[in-house]
């Protein structure tokens, strides 16, 4: 059975949406418009700051951060903007953002607290682009510092995103900040060798190394006698970025060294005496 359809509710119906369309279409194409043009001018503002932080030679970590800040502001700006004109009042649309907002904010509040440690970071400079850092577990090069999280670029080419808030409240090693470190060398010799000899022989190596930094000077001491050697510890200083150069080849040239005079690097080993009952 058809239900009665009336016509002039019908009629009325689709004059009312024209009646809507012919009001709110040119309202709408105008706001896609700009809305469009909004972001064309957003990416030149971005460009045109970049270009100008590159020449004047800023700092990239205060760079970043500013870059990435200015974008949310104005895409925020264009999207008030835009809303606006579709006719929404703007004491309506404050008070409709101000209420989201609070429900945001709580259900944010994570988000937040990486905002402000960003900004913490950015004040205090703990670190900057470029460092390398250990923090949360972590030990990497400092990529890029934004607004909620800090990118690191890890030896192995792994991209870690650490949240900016427990980065800032928690201790961290600048592993990179005051641009020499020192390398220690654990060596072990065994008992019946010449120790005055071995040192010589460890010294002369390192002396070979022109990475390795005069002062400090190179440091060797007996640090333990184990159960299966004389263990030294030799420290000596370098230039960060010739850390992992600076051991691993001394080490090596070390070990051949210390073969060529007849000193031996022993293995862990028991001496196991038997004794005869009668």
């Amino acid at each position: 059975m058809s239900l009665p359809v009336d016509t002039k509710e019908l009629s009325g119906l689709a004059d009312k949406a024209l009646e809507l369309g012919q009001q709110y279409a040119p309202k709408l194409a105008m706001a896609i418009v700009v809305f469009i043009i909004g972001l064309i001018i957003i990416r030149m503002i971005t460009g045109a700051l970049k270009r100008l932080f590159d020449k004047k030679d800023y700092d990239e970590t205060l760079e970043r951060f500013l870059l990435s800040l200015t974008g949310i502001i104005l895409k925020v700006l264009l999207i008030v903007t835009v809303v606006t004109m579709l006719g929404v009042q703007m004491t309506s649309f404050v008070a409709i953002l101000g209420g989201a907002g609070l429900a945001i904010g709580m259900a944010l509040s994570g988000t937040l607290q990486n905002f402000a440690g960003g900004v913490m970071l950015l004040i205090f400079r703990p670190y900057k682009v470029g460092d390398v850092i250990e923090t949360q577990g972590h030990v990497g090069k400092v990529e890029e510092i934004q607004i909620f999280n800090t990118v690191l670029k890890t030896p192995d080419n792994q991209t870690i995103i650490i949240p900016n808030s427990p980065i800032s409240t928690n201790s961290l090693i600048n592993i990179t900040a005051e641009g020499k470190r020192r390398v220690d060398f654990t060596i072990g010799i065994g008992y019946d060798d010449d120790i005055d000899q071995a040192k010589s022989v460890i010294l002369g190596v390192v002396a070979k190394d022109e990475r390795i930094h005069k002062d400090p000077e190179p440091f060797i001491a007996v640090a333990e006698l184990a159960d299966s050697s004389v263990n030294f510890t030799l420290r000596v200083w370098g230039d960060v970025a010739d850390y992992w150069g600076i051991y691993f080849d001394n080490l090596e040239a070390i070990k051949k060294a210390l073969d060529a005079n007849n000193i031996s690097i022993p293995y862990p080993q028991t001496d196991v005496h038997l004794h005869k009952v009668n």
